[in-house]
C-alpha cells in the first residue's frame, strides 16, 4: 500500500512505522504492467518522503500512484457510505486519475485557484479584485467537474453491476458537483458573494462534490447497517476497479484486509467472488484465514514479532 500512495492506509505516522532507532525506512519493489517491468521505491523518516519510478524522483505520489495503481477494502471501509463527502470524492477521483490522464494537472489547478480565493475571501477583499479571481475559479471548476461527471457516467454501470450483484437489489449513484444543477457557476458565486465572504472561504464548487447511494430506494448512508455498508462500499470500490481496467487494461491491486470483520458468510464470499473476478493482484490479510476461501490456493505467508515467514507447500 505504501509502494502505491507513499502512505499507510491506517493513518500511521511515519515515527511509528520506523524501526526503534533508525532514522527513515525504505521500500522497493518491481510492478509488471503490460508487459513492462517498474521498479518503484519510497524512503520516508526525519527528512520527509522521497518516492523513485524508474530511478526518477519526478511526479511524487502521483507517480506512485500511476505506476502501482492500488486500492484497499479495510474494516473502516463502511465510511465510503457513513462518512462525510470526502470519502467519496477521493473514490471518484481515483478512478478519474486512473482513466483520464489530464486529471492530475486540471485538479492541481484548481486546487491552486481556490487556495488563493480563499485568502481573498478571509481578507474579505473588493468585489472587483474577487470578480477576476472568480473567472480563474470558474474555468478551474468547470474542468475538474467535467472530467468527473464525463467518467463517472461511463463507470456507473459497473459500480450499479458490481452492487447488484453483492447486495441482490438495486443500486443507484447519484454525482452531485458541488452547486445546482440548474444554475451556472458564475450566477451561483454571485449569489453566495456575501455568505462566502462572511465565513472565509468557498462555499461552492467541485471541493464541495459528493456522490449520493441509494439502495433499494433508501439513503444508504442513513438506513443501511454497518455490514451492508461495508459490503456495498466494497461492491462500489470493486466496480470502480473493473471500470478502469477495462477503460485502460491496467491492472490494480486490490488488499483485503480482515474481509471477515462484521460479515456473515455469506456476505464474505461476495466479497471475495467478486474480487477474484477482477483478474488482479489480490492481498488478503487475516487473523482467521480458515474463514477466507480462494478458488485456487493462494501463496501464504506469516507475520509475527515483524517477520515475514512464507508457508511451506
Amino acid at each position: 500500500m505504501y509502494l502505491g500512495r507513499g502512505k499507510s492506509f491506517r493513518g500511521a505516522p511515519t515515527t511509528s512505522i520506523v524501526r526503534h532507532g533508525a532514522k527513515e525506512f525504505v521500500l522497493f519493489g518491481n510492478v509488471a504492467q503490460n508487459g513492462r517491468n517498474v521498479s518503484i521505491g519510497v524512503r520516508n523518516g526525519r527528512n520527509g518522503l522521497e518516492t523513485r519510478v524508474d530511478g526518477e524522483d519526478k511526479g511524487g505520489t502521483a507517480a506512485l500512484a500511476a505506476a502501482f495503481p492500488v486500492q484497499v477494502i479495510d474494516p473502516e471501509v463502511h465510511r465510503l457510505i457513513a462518512g462525510g463527502p470526502e470519502e467519496r470524492r477521493r473514490f471518484l477521483d481515483w478512478i478519474v486519475f486512473h482513466v483520464e490522464h489530464d486529471f492530475l494537472d486540471v485538479w492541481r489547478r484548481f486546487r491552486r485557484v481556490l487556495k488563493q480565493r480563499n485568502v481573498l475571501l478571509k481578507g474579505r477583499v473588493g468585489a472587483r479584485e474577487l470578480s477576476s479571481w472568480d473567472e480563474e475559479f470558474i474555468a478551474a471548476a468547470e474542468g475538474v467537474d467535467g472530467l468527473r461527471a464525463q467518467v463517472f457516467e461511463r463507470a456507473l454501470p459497473a459500480i450499479q453491476k458490481a452492487g447488484e450483484s453483492m447486495l441482490g437489489g438495486a443500486v443507484d449513484v447519484l454525482y452531485r458537483r458541488g452547486w445546482a444543477a440548474d444554475m451556472a457557476l458564475g450566477d451561483v458565486l454571485q449569489e453566495q458573494r456575501e455568505r462566502e465572504l462572511q465565513l472565509g472561504g468557498s462555499q461552492v464548487g467541485p471541493h464541495r462534490a459528493d456522490l449520493s447511494i441509494r439502495t433499494d430506494e433508501r439513503q444508504a448512508k442513513r438506513l443501511v447497517s454497518r455490514g451492508q455498508q461495508k459490503l456495498l462500499a466494497s461492491a462500489l470500490i470493486i466496480g470502480g476497479m473493473a471500470f478502469a481496467k477495462g477503460e485502460t487494461g491496467v491492472h490494480s491491486t486490490l488488499l483485503l484486509d480482515d474481509p471477515a470483520a462484521e460479515l456473515d458468510n455469506a456476505s464474505l464470499s461476495r466479497i471475495m467472488s467478486a474480487a477474484v473476478e477482477l483478474g488482479s493482484q489480490l492481498i488478503v490479510t487475516s487473523l482467521n484465514p480458515g474463514l477466507i476461501e480462494f478458488p485456487e490456493p493462494p501463496r501464504v505467508f506469516h507475520v509475527e514479532h515483524g517477520e515475514i515467514t512464507p508457508e511451506q507447500a
